[in-house]
C-alpha cells in the first residue's frame, strides 16, 4: 500500500516542490549532463533555450559547458516526449526512445492518414534510413522525396518526411556555430552518430514515471501524460503505488510522489528567475496553475505552439520577456502581467544583465527595462 499522508497540498506547496526539483529555488553546482538528466530532458525546439535553461539553474554556467558534451556525444538533441525536440543525455535517449516509439509512430500515422492513407510506411522508413546515414537537414530530405516521388504534392511529401522524423530514431548533429546547431541543422541516424544500438526492449514505463515524479512531482497520471504524451499511464502509477506516497490537492485530486523527494514549506522564499522559451517547467502538467494562472498561460503558450520566455516572481509566472538589438546595444524588455514589487526589480535587473551577458556577448551596452503592466509587445 502507498503511504497516504492524508495531507492536502496547496498550490504554493506544489509550486515550491516543483521549484526545488527544477533547481529554481537556488542555483546548484552540478555537471551539465547530470543536470539535464535530473530534468529528464529539456525541450529544445530551437537551439538556444537549453543554454538559458541551464544558466538559470546552475552556478557559473558557461556556453561551453553545454557545447562540449554535445560534441562529445554525451548529450543529444532529438525527437522525444510529446513528439517534440528535446535535449537529453545519450543514456536517457537510448533508454527512453523505445518507450516513446509507439506514441511517436501513432502521432505520425494520424498525420499520414489525412494526406496519404495508402503510404507504405516501411518503404518510407528505408528511404529515411538510407538518406540520413550522413548528416542532412530535413529540407534536403523533402527535396529528395519530391525527386523520388514527383507524383506527390507538397502535403504528401511533408507527411512522408514527418513519418521518418517520428518513426526513425534520429539525432541532430552539432556544428561549430554559437548555439551548437544551425537553424536548419542536420539530422543523422542515432545509431550511426552515437555508435550504439537503440535497445529493442523498452525500458519499463514505470521507470519513466519515477524519473518524472523526481523532476515534476507530486503529480497525477494525467500530468505525466501531458509531459510524455504516453497514454494509459494510470496502470503504471498503480503498479508503483506501494513504493510511493500520496497527497491530495485543493481540488481533491490524488497526487503521487517519491517518499524522499523535496517538498519545501510553502513559505520558502523563491528568488526571481528568468526562464527560456519552451521551458518544460511550464509544459509538464495537465494543471499548470502550480506555476502560472490560467489567465496568464494563454499569453505564454500561443496558438501557434510558440512558448514565450517568462520571468518568475515569488515562484509564479509574472510576465514575459524578449531581447531587442539596436546596433551594438542589447535591451532585455520585461512585460509584466502583474505589478512588479519594488523590492523585486533590482534582482530582475541583475538577472537580466547576467542573461544578456550570456545571450548577447558581443553587445557593447546592455540594459533591462520593464514595460507598463498589461502592455503587450508589438
Amino acid at each position: 500500500m502507498a503511504q497516504n499522508t492524508s495531507s492536502v497540498l496547496s498550490k504554493r506547496a506544489l509550486n515550491r516542490a516543483l521549484l526545488a526539483r527544477q533547481m529554481l529555488l537556488e542555483r546548484e553546482r552540478l555537471p551539465v549532463v547530470a543536470a539535464v538528466e535530473r530534468l529528464v530532458g529539456m525541450q529544445a525546439q530551437i537551439p538556444r533555450p537549453p543554454f538559458m535553461g541551464l544558466w538559470t539553474r546552475l552556478k557559473d554556467f558557461r556556453r561551453e559547458d553545454l557545447l562540449k558534451p554535445l560534441h562529445d556525444k554525451k548529450l543529444v538533441r532529438a525527437t522525444a516526449m510529446r513528439g517534440t525536440i528535446h535535449l537529453m543525455s545519450t543514456k536517457d535517449f537510448l533508454a527512453f526512445r523505445p518507450v516513446l516509439a509507439d506514441m511517436l509512430v501513432k502521432a505520425a500515422n494520424s498525420v499520414v492518414a489525412k494526406n496519404m492513407p495508402k503510404l507504405d510506411v516501411d518503404a518510407v522508413y528505408k528511404l529515411g534510413r538510407d538518406f540520413f546515414g550522413s548528416p542532412a537537414p530535413f529540407d534536403e530530405f523533402r527535396q529528395f522525396l519530391e525527386k523520388e516521388h514527383p507524383q506527390h504534392e507538397g502535403p504528401t511529401v511533408r507527411a512522408m518526411a514527418y513519418t521518418v522524423r517520428m518513426g526513425v530514431p534520429l539525432v541532430m548533429v552539432p556544428t561549430d556555430v554559437a548555439w551548437g546547431f544551425a537553424g536548419n541543422a542536420g539530422f543523422m541516424l542515432a545509431e550511426k552518430w552515437l555508435g550504439e544500438k537503440i535497445p529493442t526492449n523498452a525500458t519499463a514505463l514505470e521507470e519513466m514515471v519515477l524519473r518524472y515524479l523526481a523532476a515534476f512531482g507530486p503529480a497525477t497520471p494525467a500530468d505525466f501524460q501531458t509531459w510524455s504524451a504516453l497514454r494509459d499511464a494510470r496502470d503504471a502509477f498503480e503498479k508503483l503505488r506501494p513504493k510511493l506516497v500520496t497527497f491530495t490537492d485543493e481540488r481533491r485530486r490524488e497526487l503521487f510522489d517519491l517518499p524522499g523527494a523535496p517538498r519545501p514549506d510553502e513559505d520558502t522564499p523563491a528568488p526571481v528567475r528568468l526562464l527560456p522559451e519552451y521551458d518544460n517547467v511550464l509544459l509538464s502538467h495537465a494543471d499548470r496553475t502550480r506555476i502560472a494562472t490560467d489567465e496568464h498561460r494563454t499569453s505564454v503558450v500561443r496558438n501557434n505552439l510558440q512558448v514565450i520566455g517568462t520571468f518568475l516572481i515569488d515562484g509564479f509566472v509574472a510576465g514575459i520577456w524578449r531581447i531587442e538589438r539596436a546596433k551594438q546595444a542589447a535591451e532585455l524588455k520585461l512585460m509584466p502581467f502583474i505589478g512588479i514589487p519594488k523590492k523585486s526589480m533590482p534582482a530582475l535587473e541583475a538577472e537580466g544583465e547576467s542573461l544578456l551577458e550570456l545571450l548577447e556577448p558581443e553587445a557593447t551596452s546592455r540594459s533591462v527595462v520593464a514595460t507598463a503592466k498589461g502592455l503587450a509587445f508589438k
